[in-house]
């Protein structure tokens, strides 16, 4: 018996097209690897000013939406908005310039626990004069409670 019309050619001529799937399953992989890396890389790109925060019993205040403003008064004494170096005399500018861009008038306030107490309330009446009323005080749990309790190490 003889095949009609060439039914072995038909087969290889399907072969040879291209297929119209596309396999995602690579793409997912990298996608994941990628998603992971990026998880991983993110907290570390966070980068601080070294201050040696006091320790006090208080909790954490609960998180906003908007991005908080941060002032930083080092163990040197040298102040800083978020990262950025200010000079004492352009401190109140910067701030009142800030607060008209911003929607909250919320700033936290990082002093070195070497720092002296005046200094650190010249930056807070600083940070009021520049339009911010609602000033927290940042600081590491784990200081005594002053009630007699042992301070702890959460």
């Amino acid at each position: 018996m003889k095949k009609q019309g060439g039914g072995g050619r038909g087969r290889r001529r399907n072969r040879s097209q291209p297929m119209a799937e596309i396999n995602v399953t690579p793409f997912v992989d990298v996608m994941l690897v990628l998603l992971i890396i990026f998880m991983v890389a993110a907290p570390l790109l966070t980068v601080g000013v070294p201050v040696e925060l006091p320790k006090t019993a208080a909790g954490a205040l609960p998180s906003e939406q908007e991005e908080p403003l941060t002032v930083t008064v080092t163990a040197e004494g040298a102040v800083q908005i978020q990262t950025t170096d200010i000079d004492r005399d352009q401190l109140v500018v910067r701030l009142r310039a800030i607060a008209a861009e911003r929607s909250s008038d919320r700033v936290f306030l990082r002093a070195d626990g070497k720092v002296p107490y005046a200094a650190v309330m010249e930056v807070m009446g600083a940070l009021n004069a520049g339009g911010f009323s609602n000033i927290g005080l940042v600081t590491d749990i784990g200081g005594p409670a002053l009630d007699g309790s042992a301070p702890s190490d959460g």
